[in-house]
């Protein structure tokens, strides 16, 4: 475990069932379908009263993810698992049946994303356990609720090397909050909700259950609600008062504030609070990769995205402020590059929900611990009075600055000199025309940063990516998870050829399930980034960069017939003046998922860039350009 409050429940969790309803699917937005339950009980889901209740553990764990309230399940059965499959033939609960286990982890995921709500995938021992691994660590990274439950051998084997036998607890965990090991069967109800309890609160992210098969298959007594029982995680939600006056007193002083602004604020579900916040304070609003649309990309105070591919007013805002106001961010390396030279001169305010990540890489004036939920309300009361005391601080000359960078140095794009598409411009398009009630959600490389920059996002929950890890197959089953729990809105997958290749095999779980997802394939015929950095970095060596897929090569595989073998319409677009239409085919097709291969330039590059290992003063943003910043000044 080393993320969140420190817990310490045992690794060793060694402390026929009637009808029963499961609450039919109800689609809320996620910022208002959040811990409902908490001021009430620990225990997620309705909190039903079962009378005690003779059944197997396979049932029990059926029955507690039913009471737990969760009503959509991604997996693949395996022999260790089996027991639990059988009963869930019978549930309400929606099961989709996926291709690959890591397909089931990212679906996961994504639905957690988009709903708000926990994440559940299942899969069997030893190699369908160790499948999961790196979407297990891609929501740790993230913070993403999930709960992954897997088969283990019987615990009478356990330790012998048996038949697909792997110690996926202890594999796990440096990259859960917690992995539970389960070989009792009395102990399911219990271990079934603090896991949810622990991926739900606090920081969320992934918790492991793994239940050995003869803890399924043994008869036990099953109760709801169970009592929840973890000895020391507590995590704190409101924020010192003390801490919190101070933080107003620096914001009313400062000439040069920067709201820096990170996922847990998406996670918190506390946008409107966060504008609220930006108003009173006049500041300008920087919003990382994780939280693109957690702050509207339309409004005035909006200066762009921070870090190695940020606008150029976003990074210049961070290295120029006197103050960073930071709000569920952790500074990470892609944000701050060379951390000794990151915003010298700003003083630090850093709410956060998890106190390990507060001056982790750069120290906070002002630590301030607690849900940025709880916090930024109370920050804003703070800072009325503290206006009221000493006025409104003049920002006038520090917005002229920012504002004269915004119009100097746009984002935007340069064609490319081969003749083909600009892949800035179909990502641009796709949002143009999808709106900002669409979904996207984009795999790693070069297309994730064009499509964090040229997708305008107005609202929390629109944007998903694989931030932390730089998971590649993440897109196309984490669309499919989002679209399973936002099933109203299009949900578009935004996938490199080389990404697209890792995890397509859940188009056919896609298709059959009913689950019409769009993928447009940015289809650059290399891996694009890896690429980019050869350009730039090895004099033009491509090692083992190209994939044949694109202009001019063999194409393997033909994306076209990929996808129409999978039982997906199937479309290829090639010019400019086919990409508007090629969209508007895909946006009526809603009967099945969507395919297009987009056939791109593989010259086109990501620019602003910070280049690895220098200060975020050094942005360029073409090769070799650096704005002019005495004629900014």
């Amino acid at each position: 475990m080393s993320k969140g409050s420190p817990i310490s429940p045992s690794l060793m969790a060694t402390k026929s069932a009637g009808a029963h309803k499961v609450p039919e699917r109800v689609e809320r937005p996620a910022d208002t379908a959040v811990v409902e339950h908490a001021a009430a009980s620990p225990v997620l889901g309705p909190n039903n009263v079962v009378p005690p209740t003779v059944m197997t553990g396979s049932q029990a764990i059926v029955r507690a993810l039913e009471e737990l309230g969760v009503e959509d399940i991604f997996g693949l059965p395996g022999g260790a698992i089996l027991p639990t499959y059988d009963p869930l033939m019978a549930s309400r609960m929606n099961h989709v049946l996926v291709r690959h286990e890591q397909g089931a982890g990212h679906a996961a995921q994504g639905y957690a994303m988009v709903t708000g709500r926990v994440g559940v995938c299942i899969a069997t021992s030893g190699p369908g356990a160790t499948n999961l691994v790196t979407a297990i660590m891609d929501a740790h990274m993230d913070s993403v609720p999930m709960v992954a439950i897997t088969g283990q051998v019987s615990s009478g084997v356990i330790g012998t090397d048996a038949f697909q036998e792997a110690d996926i607890v202890g594999i796990t965990m440096p990259i859960t909050k917690h992995s539970f090991l389960v070989t009792d069967a009395n102990d399911i109800p219990h271990v079934m909700a603090e896991a949810f309890h622990l991926a739900s609160t606090g920081r969320p992210g992934p918790v492991l259950v793994d239940v050995a098969k003869d803890a399924q298959q043994s008869e036990m007594t099953f109760s709801w609600p169970p009592k929840i029982d973890l000895p020391g995680y507590r995590p704190v939600l409101r924020g010192h008062s003390k801490q919190v006056r101070e933080a107003a007193r620096l914001i009313a002083a400062a000439k040069k504030p920067v709201l820096y602004v990170g996922g847990g604020v998406v996670k918190a579900h506390a946008s409107a609070e966060l504008r609220e916040l930006a108003e009173l304070s006049g500041a300008p609003v920087v919003t990382t990769l994780m939280a693109r649309g957690v702050f509207p990309d339309s409004h005035p105070q909006h200066v762009g995205m921070p870090g190695m591919h940020g606008t150029v007013s976003a990074v210049t805002a961070l290295q120029q402020s006197d103050l960073l106001i930071t709000l569920g961010a952790r500074f990470d390396d892609r944000v701050t590059g060379i951390l000794s030279s990151f915003a010298p001169n700003a003083k630090v305010i850093h709410a956060d929900i998890d106190p390990a990540e507060i001056s982790k890489n750069r120290t906070a004036d002002v630590p301030i611990v607690g849900s940025v939920k709880e916090i930024i309300p109370e920050l804003s009361e703070a800072l009325r009075l503290q206006f009221e005391e000493s006025g409104t601080p003049d920002l006038a000359n520090w917005w002229a600055f920012l504002n004269n960078l915004k119009e100097t140095y746009p984002l935007g794009w340069t064609e490319p000199d081969d003749g083909l598409t600009a892949p800035q411009r179909v990502i641009e398009r796709i949002g143009a025309l999808t709106g900002p009630e669409g979904v996207y959600v984009a795999g790693v490389g070069q297309h994730q940063m064009w499509a964090s920059q040229f997708i305008k996002y107005e609202r929390p929950h629109a944007w998903l990516n694989s931030g932390g890890a730089g998971t590649m197959g993440y897109a196309v089953p984490a669309a499919m998870g989002a679209k399973v729990g936002n099933p109203d809105r299009v949900v578009w997958a935004i996938d490199g050829d080389g990404c697209f290749q890792m995890t397509n095999q859940e188009l056919a779980t896609c298709a059959i399930n009913n689950i019409p997802i769009k993928v447009a394939v940015i289809n650059n015929s290399s891996l694009g980034m890896v690429r980019q950095w050869q350009t730039l970095f090895y004099e033009g060596r491509y090692s083992n960069t190209d994939l044949n897929t694109g202009h001019d090569t063999v194409r393997i595989p033909d994306f076209v017939k990929l996808a129409d073998a999978y039982g997906c319409a199937a479309l290829r677009c090639e010019r400019d003046e086919d990409i508007d239409a090629t969209i508007q085919k895909a946006l009526e097709i809603n009967d099945r998922p969507v395919v297009i291969d987009f056939v791109v330039s593989p010259n086109s590059m990501v620019w602003p860039m910070v280049p690895a290992g220098v200060s975020n003063d050094q942005i360029q943003v073409a090769r070799n350009m650096t704005p002019d910043w005495e004629e900014e000044d």
